[in-house]
């Protein structure tokens, strides 16, 4: 109880939240390099996701070449990047990119993986290009998986950089290890609540961007969980919607040369 009054006096002095080191500066931080690691990740992972997802060739063994990195420490791969002389935020979104990689290129592998065969084939049955199949009636339907992806790895880096303070670098981590080296235990407690709750805002915000970005008839259907002939129906529905809606802007644009 001693420890935890300490922490709530760290928290209500005004004194810890300005300055360079301050809680507010510290945050700060704290998002931009976990932003930035997970920008890293998504350009390597997911136009891969979208290659292997599409051709549904090679899917699996890529997935699992992804994840034999979750088997690499974090901590160990900072050691590795500090022994070669990257110290600091250089090294924190380096090795925290390589532990987003696995769940963005999982799940968007997954998401195009689910989408049925008859769906690709009516798309090819409509004059679609694989390109165009692709973002006009994949991606869409694969959505809900890839924004859990992002998600997911966008959480797991924020819990991830406080490590950032080990090698150099600024993140709320540096109130934890700051108070390792005073033994102020308080201070460790306080730091450990703030890397916790914004943790949890920020996967309260993403999941409501991720319902937000999910097609509202995907959402229906989610909440539907029921195989009946209505559900089907509606799948079909949404599905040659989408792909009505497709070939007439092809169309406008070969009619507008003509």
């Amino acid at each position: 109880m001693d420890v935890l009054h300490e922490a709530f006096l760290w928290l209500n002095d005004p004194l810890n939240w300005t300055g360079r080191n301050g809680v507010i500066a510290l945050t700060r931080d704290h998002i931009i390099v976990s932003f930035l690691a997970v920008l890293l990740a998504a350009v390597v992972a997911l136009p891969t996701g979208l290659w292997l997802g599409h051709r549904r060739r090679g899917a699996t063994a890529g997935v699992v070449v992804a994840n034999t990195t979750r088997a690499l420490p974090t901590l160990a791969l900072l050691t590795l990047l500090a022994a070669s002389g990257l110290f600091g935020n250089t090294a924190t979104v380096l090795a925290c990119a390589v532990f987003a990689v696995p769940p963005l290129l999982t799940n968007t592998v997954t998401g195009l993986g689910e989408v049925d065969a008859d769906i690709r084939d009516a798309a090819r049955g409509v004059g679609m290009s694989g390109r165009r199949s692709l973002w006009a009636v994949e991606v869409p339907l694969a959505v809900p998986l890839i924004a859990a992806g992002i998600r997911t790895a966008s959480v797991q880096v924020l819990a991830t950089v406080p490590l950032a303070a080990l090698v150099g670098g600024r993140s709320l981590g540096t109130i934890v290890v700051t108070g390792f080296g005073t033994q102020d235990y308080g201070q460790v407690l306080a730091g450990g609540i703030l890397v916790a709750a914004l943790c949890l805002v920020s996967e309260g915000l993403l999941a409501i961007a991720q319902h937000l970005l999910t097609p509202r008839g995907l959402r229906a259907l989610a909440r539907d969980t029921s195989d009946t002939p209505s559900r089907r129906a509606k799948r079909a529905q949404i599905t040659s919607s989408a792909l009505a809606e497709a070939p007439t802007s092809g169309s406008n644009r070969s009619g507008s040369s003509a």
